[in-house]
């Protein structure tokens, strides 16, 4: 990936909000802060005080609170968290504060419940789903929590300072790539480039699972993740910028592994690659390779002989055949495949051909994810060597817990300790900053 180090304060911060409602896919849209008033008069917050018989949340310690103080901080940085109104509030709760100290009882009651109705607009702003992710499995759907949930979690927290982190990290890409463009507003005294808050709105997925991937396609690049920490992360080979073998934004569950398996050949290459090369090589091409043919509306192992298949026709798209490659050492899903739900059919896989993740362009693919050591993050997946007793094709092995794993694409990027863009080659980028 090409990368450009972002020099000084850059653009205008991006001044256009969608807020995607939780469905299928979420359209990716210009995104920027969100301008979330906080009523004065707060029903759950009322509620939840009521509860306490107005027992204080973040003063319980009295008005010099770590977490009033960390809560204040998070909200100082909030409209990189696209929460507008952090800032504010933040100093109003200060304001509260302050008098509180010089002895205003009425002025920490009032700061208290200042910030618990920041803290449930500020949570709520981080659970809005990411624009243009499509979410094909429901376990991996974002959570919404009510106002109440959000106000409880924070009551029951063993360490209400290390809650607000915790929740106010996101997950760890985002929490190093947020601390980092915060850092260059400090410098600078400027406003963040457009493509880092738009990096930042694709990155805030919050992931309850303790083991989760994410995949940074703009990077190419996985991560695996655990117990908040980046223990992991390899090369990946992604798909090319054509709009028709792009890898998508997607998030999904992976439940097993495949091993030693299939290659099963897309109806588009059937015709534009495999047919083509029957015609131009002939049948030999399909037996060095390990291809099997099979009819298009076939079930099983039911198999056709290639020598009575008019390739003509298949090529011309006139005729349709599935194709799939034996595993071994030419299959172009290598020994490894990990599938997850979703209607594009994009999964991980190991691949023969190593060379290519030397690259700095890894834009290469039809769609699907190549590994740069799929044994590796099999390892990882199943806690145990990815290894079979026998060469039998297509063997499914459950993980020990589903995994989730999620597709994301990251043009600003941390290159050298410094904050740099790799180059926008799927155009997702220039489509944002066409609607502002």
């Amino acid at each position: 990936m090409k990368h450009r180090i972002l020099a000084g304060a850059a653009c205008a911060a991006l001044t256009v909000l969608c807020t995607p409602a939780l469905a299928a896919a979420a359209p990716e849209a210009a995104t920027t802060a969100v301008t979330t008033s906080v009523p004065t008069e707060n029903p759950a917050v009322d509620a939840f005080y009521a509860s306490r018989r107005g027992a204080p949340l973040w003063l319980i310690s009295g008005s010099d609170s770590p977490a009033a103080r960390e809560l204040i901080n998070v909200l100082m940085q909030s409209p990189l968290d696209g929460f507008a109104n952090g800032p504010a509030l933040a100093a109003q709760a200060q304001s509260l504060l302050g008098r509180a100290q010089a002895g205003d009882p009425a002025a920490a009651a009032n700061a208290d419940r200042l910030l618990s109705a920041a803290w449930v607009a500020y949570v709520t702003a981080l659970q809005t789903p990411p624009p243009g992710m499509t979410y094909a499995d429901q376990w991996v759907a974002p959570r919404r929590e009510s106002a109440s949930q959000i106000l409880a979690r924070a009551a029951y927290a063993p360490s209400l300072a290390a809650h607000v982190r915790d929740v106010a990290q996101v997950n760890p890409l985002y929490a190093r790539l947020r601390s980092a463009a915060w850092d260059q507003m400090q410098a600078n005294g400027g406003v963040p480039d457009p493509r880092i808050l738009t990096s930042l709105d694709r990155l805030r997925d919050m992931p309850f699972q303790n083991r989760y991937i994410i995949v940074d396609t703009a990077g190419a690049r996985l991560y695996m993740i655990e117990s908040g920490r980046i223990v992991d992360s390899m090369k990946v080979i992604v798909g090319k910028p054509d709009p028709s073998t792009q890898t998508p934004m997607l998030a999904s569950t992976i439940y097993y592994a495949t091993l030693n398996p299939y290659w099963h050949v897309s109806p588009e290459m059937v015709r534009s690659l495999i047919a083509r090369n029957v015609l131009d090589q002939g049948l030999s091409y399909l037996k060095t390779r390990g291809y099997q043919v099979q009819p298009a509306d076939g079930q099983g192992d039911e198999l056709l002989d290639p020598a009575k298949v008019d390739w003509h026709a298949v090529a011309d798209g006139r005729l349709q055949v599935r194709v799939r490659q034996l595993p071994g050492p030419a299959n172009s899903m290598g020994r490894l495949k990990f599938g997850f739900p979703n209607a594009s059919d994009i999964y991980l896989h190991d691949t023969p051909v190593k060379e290519l993740f030397a690259q700095d362009d890894r834009s290469l693919s039809h769609g699907c994810i190549r590994l740069e050591d799929a044994d590796r993050l099999g390892r990882w997946l199943l806690g145990r060597e990815p290894q079979v007793a026998t060469r039998d094709p297509e063997q499914n092995v459950l993980l020990p817990t589903p995994v989730p794993i999620y597709l994301t694409y990251v043009t600003a990027q941390l290159d050298g300790g410094k904050l740099g863009f790799v180059e926008d080659l799927y155009g997702r980028d220039s489509r944002v900053a066409a609607l502002r």
